[in-house]
């Protein structure tokens, strides 16, 4: 590979602990901005707020998402894989590389916060529907049959 190839394009997701000082998320967004900065080019940065994580995460519900769309090798992937793995406030972070042709990943709208998502869980689970029962089923094969 030539000194002047292309380097690829990446995309980072940072969610970030809301529950984390507004100042303490804005120095690991502006430390990740440094690094990427420091050696590739940043293309597109954006705050994609407070979201309703799909599962709990250290404890968390919600996450402040940020997300960075850049060109730079891989010791700057691997600078950043290190430091936020060991970064206070980082709930988890994916780095994706991508098609330099694709479009900029856009995030659907956010749904409310404390609100259930269309179309989400039924109450209960199946055992509430009749109590627990088999339903129509019949017993097991290694239930006895009941009078």
């Amino acid at each position: 590979m030539s000194a002047h190839a292309k380097t690829p394009d990446y995309e980072l997701v940072l969610l970030l602990d809301p529950e984390a000082e507004e100042e303490r998320r804005e120095e690991i967004t502006t430390a990740a901005r440094g690094r990427i900065e420091s050696e590739g080019h940043l293309g597109t940065e954006a705050n994609w707020g407070n979201r309703k994580l799909s599962y709990e995460i250290g404890g968390r519900e919600e996450a402040e998402y940020r997300f960075f769309r850049f060109q730079a090798p891989s010791q700057v992937l691997e600078d950043l894989d290190h430091s936020l793995k060991i970064t206070d406030g980082v709930l988890r972070f994916r780095l994706f590389k991508v098609d330099p042709r694709a479009p900029v990943t856009e995030p659907p709208p956010p749904a409310p916060l404390g609100q259930p998502r269309e179309g989400g869980r039924r109450e209960g689970g199946r055992r509430d529907r009749d109590g627990g029962g088999r339903g129509d089923r019949g017993p097991r094969r290694d239930e006895p049959a009941r009078a």
